[in-house]
């Protein structure tokens, strides 16, 4: 079981040849058992961002280096470069399919100036494409022979490229890996891996709801962002970090309506995005909380066709709270009477009554094709087909947006 109290970051020193330290390969872990949990790389990448990088990323690595695994989709969702390029190395993964959308990925993050890694590197004729683009390969001494290191080492000597060798258990295989070419050196000789506790720091639920629903709208409101944030001071600690660690910052940030101005409306979206699916219970899919918003989303379209006189904010809260109980495993009824909501919303969503209430049940219904059910709501509320088909479509696409770095934006960060 997971430990709710703490927060654990696994760190592995990474030397030179002089055995220097250089910096750090970051590992989640979710116990003091100092072992990778069973969850989804994808969740386990997004928590070690956001509880490394959002609120204790000096403290974790001082001025190294911060060697960090990333899975397929962080990848080509191009999630790094939420994070200041000038101490992280990105790794990819031995796990990624070399498509031409990862090495799409990879070079922009690489002309934007950030450093890639290929880790646990076994040649393949699929992997020169990105070779022009990676500044250090890993190279497990364990599977992958010395020997037949050092010829490979020869034959990318006309890339730019350093190479580190993982698993090195003795000193004579570390005299042995300098002879053979490589720079840099990882293992057990040096130090396993160091575990590092602290107190687990989440932001209110509730706040990072109205943070969403902010987020939802056309144009951001930095004084409505600002207030939200003022109110918790983990947020707050969060997002005046990432930012002054930004290297789009050129000076020290002092309040919170600056910070947001200078991250610019892409990056507050995509710092806002990551805080919340990285909040929610930890033992809960973070599919569960994408679902949450794309309902709210569903629910916000809804309303404007329904009843114009409800407010679409109304709808949107409707949606994103109608999933507490699965998140919370408490009855909707004890949480929505803790919270400071529309009475509105709160009988839409424990007596499924009023035009919200009829709403969240056509939701729900579409979701899992109950279409006789759909039918009879439509006919009630009505609303037709195409309207739900159209703003089912724009909820999806718009959560996909929300949670995802499209590639062009990189090119307004650099």
């Amino acid at each position: 079981m997971p430990d709710l109290k703490y927060s654990y970051i696994a760190r592995q020193p990474i030397l030179n040849r002089e055995q220097n330290t250089v910096g750090y390969e970051l590992l989640f872990r979710d116990g003091p058992n100092n072992t990778f949990p069973d969850i989804d790389p994808e969740l386990a990448t997004n928590r070690l961002l956001s509880e490394h990088f959002l609120a204790t990323h000096y403290s974790t690595i001082g001025d190294k280096l911060a060697f960090v695994n990333f899975p397929y989709q962080s990848l080509v969702n191009l999630v790094p470069t939420l994070f200041p390029k000038d101490n992280l190395v990105i790794e990819i993964l031995e796990t990624c399919e070399p498509t031409q959308e990862l090495l799409q990925a990879v070079r922009k993050m690489h002309h934007a100036g950030y450093t890639i890694a290929l880790d646990d590197f076994i040649p393949k004729k699929e992997w020169l494409p990105f070779l022009a683009y990676t500044s250090i390969i890993k190279i497990d001494i364990r599977l992958y022979s010395l020997q037949k290191a050092q010829k490979l080492i020869q034959r990318l000597a006309p890339y730019d490229i350093e190479f580190l060798a993982e698993k090195v258990e003795t000193h004579e295989e570390f005299e042995q890996a300098k002879e053979m070419g490589f720079s840099k050196f990882q293992g057990y000789f040096f130090s396993k891996p160091q575990l590092i506790r602290r107190k687990q720091i989440k932001p209110s639920f509730l706040t990072v709801i109205q943070l969403v629903k902010e987020i939802s709208k056309t144009e951001l409101d930095y004084d409505e962002l600002e207030r939200l944030i003022s109110i918790d001071v983990t947020l707050s600690y969060k997002l005046l970090t990432f930012v002054n660690s930004s290297y789009l910052i050129r000076s020290e940030i002092t309040s919170f309506k600056q910070a947001f101005i200078y991250l610019g409306e892409d990056r507050v979206r995509k710092f806002i995005s990551l805080v919340a699916i990285t909040s929610t219970q930890d033992d809960k899919p973070d599919t569960l909380y994408n679902l949450s918003i794309q309902r709210a989303r569903f629910c916000q379209l809804l309303v404007n066709d329904i009843d114009r006189s409800i407010d679409d904010g109304l709808g949107f809260l409707t949606g994103m709270f109608s999933l507490l109980d699965s998140l919370f495993d408490q009855p909707l009824i004890e949480l929505v009477e803790k919270m400071p909501i529309n009475s509105l919303v709160k009988v839409a969503l424990v007596t499924g009554q009023g035009k919200l209430g009829h709403m969240l049940s056509l939701v729900k219904a579409y979701e899992v094709a109950e279409w006789d059910k759909v039918s009879g709501l439509c006919n009630k509320l009505k609303l037709n087909d195409e309207q739900l088909a159209k703003h089912y479509d724009a909820s999806i696409k718009w959560t996909e947006d929300l949670l995802t770095i499209e590639p062009d934006q990189i090119s307004r960060m650099e």
